[in-house]
């Protein structure tokens, strides 16, 4: 029992990330019909933005410690970062640590800014075009953004640790009645499980209950008649394509202290995301969501040891095979809208 619940664990968490990021996607096709394979990058460029955030906390010059002396008896040379001077030895300090949390307040402005340039430097000019231009179209700007960042910050991973208070681990077999130690999860990953429901339910409620969301979601019905009312839906879905890359690219940044941040690993979250999407149903925002958490938490099951060692090689198709099975059965999809890609 204490390993299938680690393992629903690490399913919510895989989860949490495709959710994210299919929810994004889903945003962008629903409103704008576009097929958008560049929202990978984004996810990318939010994770950069943590990275870059950390990078400017840690800018130094160089002083002399005449109090500490080097091996040959020399005073010695140490860094000093700039905030330090700025803000206290203490507030700097808690700010390094703290860099990924708030590179969420540093990505927001930076994603909606990359976001509307997108949709409306590119993006616009594709609406009526057909699916397959959209994809070359999106699939090359995905290649040219993941290139910069590579030039920029070269080819290596680079760590981007959490907060050291939120570095440790939870043990959840005392709080579920299990032997101590039977069920260690890292603060972390909870962190980001937190964070996505956060995320996808104001995402869901803006739609819901907010008066600009009613009428995306009128649009996305019927884009037409909403037009027709004098209403400028075209203005509210480029808004809405903003804050698509908004939350891919906070997805970005939370994901750092799991995954280090390289410049493919966009396309390595590509791929999977879309299969959630059509797992899921396109165009359907609850049916991404549930797909993500579903796919999560089975590829987690597969890659158990005792399932991999009976079927080698599962936990790298699972997610393909289940979709095959899902879309076998029921072509939409799991929550699909009717007409949806069926033209």
């Amino acid at each position: 029992m204490d390993a299938v619940i680690l393992q629903i664990l690490n399913g919510l968490d895989k989860g949490s990330a495709y959710a994210l990021i299919a929810l994004g996607l889903t945003l962008i096709f629903g409103t704008l019909g576009v097929v958008n394979f560049a929202h990978g990058a984004l996810f990318m460029l939010g994770a950069f933005c943590a990275v870059t955030l950390s990078k400017i906390f840690t800018i130094s010059y160089e002083t002399i410690d005449p109090v500490r002396k080097d091996f040959l008896g020399n005073p010695l040379k140490v860094e000093t970062p700039y905030i330090f001077d700025w803000f206290g030895p203490d507030v700097g300090t808690a700010m390094i640590e703290w860099s990924v949390p708030l590179a969420i307040l540093f990505s927001i402005p930076i994603m909606i800014l990359v976001g509307l340039s997108m949709e409306r430097g590119l993006i616009k000019y594709f609406y009526k075009r057909p699916h397959a231009d959209q994809i070359l179209v999106t699939f090359g700007l995905a290649i040219v953004l993941q290139e910069i960042i590579k030039y920029f910050y070269g080819a290596n991973p680079i760590p981007t640790p959490a907060p050291p208070a939120l570095t440790g681990s939870a043990d959840f077999g005392v709080l579920l009645g299990f032997d101590a130690g039977s069920i260690i999860y890292p603060y972390w990953r909870l962190v980001y499980f937190v964070f996505a429901a956060v995320i996808i339910g104001g995402v869901f409620a803006f739609l819901r209950y907010t008066t600009f969301g009613m009428v995306v979601r009128a649009g996305m019905a019927d884009r037409e008649t909403v037009g027709l009312l004098g209403i400028n839906i075209d203005k509210r879905f480029t808004i809405m394509f903003a804050l698509a890359a908004c939350v891919a690219g906070l997805a970005g940044v939370m994901y750092t202290p799991i995954n280090s941040p390289n410049y493919h690993m966009g396309m390595d979250f590509l791929v999977l995301s879309f299969v959630v999407v059509v797992v899921g149903g396109m165009g359907s925002l609850e049916g991404a969501v549930a797909a993500g958490f579903l796919l999560g938490v089975l590829e987690s099951f597969a890659s158990m040891g005792e399932i991999v060692s009976l079927l080698p090689g599962i936990n790298q198709i699972i997610i393909y095979l289940v979709a095959i099975i899902i879309l076998l059965t029921r072509p939409r999809g799991l929550m699909g809208r009717k007409g949806v890609m069926e033209e």
